[in-house]
């Protein structure tokens, strides 16, 4: 079993009941998400709602990060700090967002388009969305890590697009980073195996161009070298026999967003 935290099954109910609440913060969110709205405006909504909930911003001080959500707009990836910027139509925007709600953590992101968004960029969100659920594919018993990266990563490049390197999923569980990592990237085959019981965060971060990435100024926003947007979705998910377990959820989201075009 090495280093890994098996979960039990009342662990894992209450591991999705933070993930299922992650869902409902991003539903919130996506409601205000709009040209002229202000990422510390969906910040201020997200912290609230998940205090309301007797829950706590799980990335609020993590490691000295300063707010509720990592919003990362357009060429940032991931870990950009909500702040005075306005959205734009045409915009894209990763909302990222981690709670810790009786003792347990539960980890999503999703991304948004706002307005009228390029159809080169759709395309990024849709393939993006489709390597997250092939990676899960792969997280049952007797496969390996290397098998869900793999997954995510030839459906990615098959469409042309970078895949990030620097950056990757995890375990998850009483701490918000626990073992193993989960890379977007990797061999059939190799790495750790996936074991019953284990929690982990699949992530794929996927860029329209260039895989590679930088640290911005603010030390925090991680983007793309290249400038082209990014695009990054997230659940928490739970190893089992017959098909992976997903203990997040994106349909009150989806929800929000179809009763937008409308």
């Amino acid at each position: 079993m090495g280093q890994f935290y098996l979960k039990t099954k009342e662990e894992i109910e209450k591991i999705r009941k933070s993930s299922l609440l992650v869902g409902e913060v991003l539903a919130e969110v996506a409601k205000l998400i709009a040209p002229g709205v202000k990422t510390s405006e969906l910040d201020r909504v997200a912290e609230a709602y998940i205090r309301d909930c007797k829950a706590i911003p799980a990335f609020k001080g993590y490691r000295g990060f300063p707010a509720s959500l990592c919003i990362s707009v357009n060429d940032a990836v991931v870990h950009g700090i909500p702040g005075n910027y306005a959205l734009k139509d045409g915009d894209v925007i990763s909302v990222d967002c981690g709670v810790k709600l009786d003792g347990w953590y539960g980890d999503s992101a999703y991304t948004f388009g706002v307005g009228e968004i390029d159809n080169n960029v759709k395309q990024l969100l849709k393939v993006t969305k489709e390597c997250l659920y092939n990676g899960i594919n792969y997280a049952t018993p007797g496969m390996r890590i290397g098998d869900v990266a793999y997954a995510v990563q030839s459906h990615a490049e098959k469409h042309g697009y970078g895949v990030v390197r620097e950056l990757v999923g995890h375990g998850i569980g009483r701490n918000l980073h626990e073992e193993p990592e989960v890379p977007n990237y990797g061999r059939r085959g190799t790495g750790p195996k996936c074991l019953e019981g284990m929690v982990i965060a699949i992530e794929p971060m996927i860029n329209l161009g260039t895989k590679n990435v930088y640290t911005k100024d603010d030390k925090w926003t991680i983007a793309t070298s290249d400038g082209k947007f990014s695009a990054h979705f997230e659940h928490t998910v739970c190893i089992r026999k017959g098909e992976a377990d997903i203990l997040s959820s994106f349909a009150l989201i989806e929800e929000v967003e179809k009763n937008k075009i409308k």
